[in-house]
């Protein structure tokens, strides 16, 4: 898709056109922004979310084209809505409880924090009032619309179904007769819709008090969670400084903690300065040893420093300072892969699910917006709330949950990223938006993916910015992922065999895995105008 004018890429198509609906009616990145944001938590109900968190990131400010000097009138903002420990929650909590007790059922929950973001947002930085952003969910859920074919598989797996049907909620809503609803079927959600005309009409009190919020806390109880109405009512979303790096001839903004986005990013992209590439290198042997290099390094810090910033120290300023990245430069060979027993002692990786779900937006006059959000797992905890139609989150297994044990994206966590009460998870979405050296907005990226989202998030940068690929083939391009532990590469299928063999001779055990992310891109063309890509990995479209 390109367009002068603005774009929405999205994962799901009813809700990117609804991104696509509000800037035609004059409004800006934001406002499209939250009205996807409600719409994807009707349509992609596996990552969309009202029950969920998430981060936004945005280059914002203008109210219309200008020539004026770009970084005068654009601010860099990021928005911090991520789920937090509830109240009665302690560190301890999962270690004697069930295996699957921070993943399924009511003790998986954090506090969510979706809906308080989206209004922040719209209240901060938007132009349109919360009745002209939630009318397109409030009409999808109302009216409904075709189940899609992606929605229906997903349901249909056995795990999943086995799962939700242990919860009544759930069970009525998605396997009406005790079967996932039909691809094609009019999928109608009237409990979700009056949830959103609640919100519509009182704003964050017609989620976080109230009838929604009773309903919640008295399924909490019954199912043996632990969020309160005190909580719901002290939650908070917060506005943070996003981390800023410097690209070829530009820079770029992506989250800072407790995302590990912006620190992992702008370490890996510095660790690779100096290393001069061509076009011709990508997917290269040497491209990809480099790449796992520095994945390898970042990584390892990640695990050792970060964590929810109100709650610990994760001295990025050390991280990013010149000393520390050229130490770890200077102990990357060309010859031979490293050891990740040398940046560690734990025997921990990085767990977190890849069922998240993102989209960038560039409205008319050059605003840009990234935002990451998700239920953690697909469907999350797989609880529907009674009489609410939203599934809450299983975001506490994000937190070091049993210390030395991988979470569900494989990877083991620090203990600075321990459970304490209003404590923020550490995550790796990565919303990210790409500037030219004038502070114009050049691109908004970003993927769902677990720990795979800051890999894919940096080879699709780095192969717009230093490798000169176009946006179609740096999305569609076969992608890999190194996170220190485990020690291996993960490499999607299309690598050159020649390629993974050169790999291994350099000392890379090499593991082939599925498709990683679902990448959402814009990008501006120059005199072309903006570029819309939505990774054909996956079911979104761009418009």
């Amino acid at each position: 898709m390109r367009s002068e004018k603005g774009i929405v890429a999205a994962a799901e198509p009813e809700a990117a056109k609804v991104g696509r609906d509000i800037l035609s009616a004059g409004g800006n990145a934001i406002d499209a922004a939250v009205a996807v944001g409600f719409a994807l938590a009707v349509t992609y109900p596996a990552a969309g979310n009202l029950g969920g968190g998430g981060f936004l990131v945005g280059s914002i400010g203008r109210e219309k084209e200008t020539s004026e000097t770009p970084q005068e009138n654009l601010s860099s903002v990021a928005l911090d809505f991520r789920e937090v420990a509830p109240l009665q929650s302690t560190s301890d909590m999962y270690v004697k409880a069930k295996e699957s007790s921070s993943l399924l059922g009511h003790l998986a929950s954090g506090v969510p924090g979706s809906v308080d973001g989206l209004l922040h947002a719209l209240d901060s930085w938007g132009s349109m009032s919360r009745d002209q952003v939630l009318a397109p969910a409030i009409r999808l859920a109302k009216d409904g619309f075709p189940m899609t074919q992606r929605t229906h598989s997903m349901l249909a797996r056995k795990s999943t179904m086995n799962a939700m049907l242990k919860y009544r909620a759930s069970a009525d809503l998605f396997y009406p007769g005790g079967k996932p609803v039909p691809t094609g079927t009019l999928f109608k959600q009237p409990d979700l819709a009056r949830t959103l005309d609640l919100i519509r009409q009182k704003g964050r009190e017609g989620f976080y008090s109230g009838d929604v919020a009773d309903h919640l806390a008295t399924e909490m109880k019954r199912g043996g969670g632990l969020i309160s109405l005190k909580d719901l009512k002290e939650y908070r979303s917060v506005e943070r400084t996003p981390i800023k790096f410097p690209t070829s001839d530009g820079f770029a903004i992506s989250m800072p903690p407790p995302s590990s986005g912006g620190i992992c990013l702008a370490q890996i992209s510095s660790l690779l300065e100096g290393y001069p590439f061509s076009t011709t290198e990508a997917g290269s042997a040497r491209h990809l040893h480099l790449l796992a290099e520095a994945m390898r390094r970042s990584f390892a810090d990640r695990n050792q420093f970060l964590g929810d910033p109100d709650f610990v120290d994760c001295q990025t300023q050390l991280l990013l300072s010149t000393d520390h990245l050229n130490k770890l430069r200077s102990s990357i060979s060309e010859d031979v892969a490293t050891p990740s027993s040398n940046f560690t002692s734990s025997p921990q990786g990085v767990k977190e699910s890849e069922q998240t779900t993102h989209y960038s937006i560039v409205d008319p006059a050059g605003n840009g917006v990234a935002v990451t959000t998700t239920l953690n797992g697909s469907f999350g905890s797989k609880v529907v709330v009674p009489g609410t139609g939203f599934l809450l989150n299983n975001e506490m297994d994000d937190f070091t949950t049993r210390p030395g044990v991988p979470n569900l994206f494989g990877l083991i966590q620090g203990e600075l990223n321990g459970i304490a009460p209003g404590k923020r998870p550490l995550s790796s979405m990565s919303p990210t938006v790409w500037h030219y050296s004038d502070g114009s907005v050049r691109g908004v990226l970003g993927t769902p993916g677990g720990p795979t989202i800051i890999t894919n998030v940096f080879q699709v940068l780095f192969a717009l910015d230093r490798l000169g690929l176009s946006p179609e083939l740096a999305v569609s391009m076969p992608k890999m992922h190194h996170q220190c532990l485990p020690d291996q590469i993960y490499v999607e299928q299309g690598h050159s065999e020649s390629v993974l063999q050169q790999l291994k001779a350099l000392k890379h055990k090499i593991v082939t895995r599925s498709n990683i992310g679902d990448f959402q891109l814009i990008t501006h063309l120059n005199s072309r105008g903006w570029t819309g890509i939505s990774d054909p990995r996956g079911g979104g479209a761009s418009f």
